[in-house]
């Protein structure tokens, strides 16, 4: 059985794709830049290097069956911006690089609902034509571009399956993600109002077994959302309501006092070192509802997400449990 190599394994949906794969029988090769961050993973080989040093990348590679690239730098406020654009965009170049360099039959890319197009309060899907233009801050930017590099290296004749998760929710979120710690500061009390905007939830297990799907039936060259229900800010707060005890919050924020409080937040973390409140480029983001449809993943890949309540529950309890609030 020749291994399968999964990058992220120390994140949120590489944790799951490697998980599933476990579960699965399969022969698991992991590529991770700190071993010490591995956890709940018995049974995957474990191989240290970092995708921005090409060279580190040959072992993890060889002899690779498939491989999911996973691992991304995902963060909604940054520094300093060439720290995500080279791992993203180039980590994403050396690694598929090296991947074909080893032969690998099959490699599903990770990329973002963010580089999906959205038409004006409408519902965006593969076809909805989108541009850099359109990406907004730092993430999506570098996002967009990795995703040029492997449709790139697709249209040379290297299988390359991309999918798009929307906003995964479910139990393992370790960092959090911009999308759990929305779940982590509700259970916190730290959200007493919320913005008129709107998410594409999933499950993070859906998510998982949408990335074995692509590897098994997806096209080369072409890319499928991995997402489930449309909600608004309101409807989510109104569902962690339900499943938490704690009472969702009543007040809207109008969007220029959003913005307002982003820049001033952002500007100060800039001075003191520390991370905004409420970083900017979030802020903006939030001004178009990121609504999708993943009919084309269903159709072709018999993808079939599961309901989204049931993966907000583990998150509550699993965020519980393990002490983030």
């Amino acid at each position: 059985m020749k291994p399968i190599l999964v990058t992220g394994a120390t994140g949120f949906v590489g944790w799951h794709v490697a998980r599933k794969l476990l579960d699965r029988g399969a022969r698991v090769r992991i590529l991770v830049r700190d071993p010490g961050r591995v956890r709940e993973l018995e049974g995957a080989e474990v191989v240290q290097g970092d995708l921005r040093e090409p060279e580190s990348l040959a072992p993890a590679v060889a002899g690779c069956e498939a491989v999911y690239h996973v691992a991304a730098d995902y963060r909604l406020w940054v520094r300093d911006a060439r720290e995500m654009f080279a791992s993203n965009v180039a980590g994403t170049r050396n690694i598929l690089d090296a991947a074909r360099r080893a032969g690998a039959e099959r490699v599903v890319y990770t990329s973002t609902v963010g580089c999906i197009g959205i038409p004006p309060g409408g519902v965006g899907d593969e076809r909805t034509p989108v541009s850099e233009r359109d990406m907004t801050g730092a993430y999506k930017l570098s996002k967009f571009r990795a995703e040029r590099v492997a449709l790139e290296f697709a249209e040379t004749g290297f299988p390359v399956v991309i999918v798009n998760p929307t906003a995964p929710v479910g139990d393992h979120d370790f960092k959090p993600t911009p999308t759990g710690k929305i779940i982590v500061d509700y259970l916190r009390g730290a959200m007493p109002a919320y913005l008129d905007t709107g998410l594409n939830l999933v499950d993070v297990a859906d998510v998982a077994e949408g990335h074995l799907l692509a590897c098994e039936r997806g096209r080369a060259g072409d890319r499928y959302i991995l997402g489930c229900r449309n909600m608004t800010l309101a409807q989510i707060f109104q569902t962690l309501e339900r499943l938490s005890g704690i009472a969702a919050p009543r007040r809207r924020v109008p969007y220029a006092l959003a913005y307002a409080a982003g820049a001033v937040t952002t500007a100060a973390a800039r001075l003191t070192g520390g991370e905004p409140r409420a970083p900017l480029d979030a802020v903006r983001m939030a001004r178009k509802k990121m609504f999708v449809s993943h009919e084309k993943a269903t159709r072709e890949l018999g993808y079939s997400p599961g309901p989204v309540e049931d993966a907000l529950r583990r998150a509550v309890e699993w965020f519980r449990r393990n002490g983030y609030c």
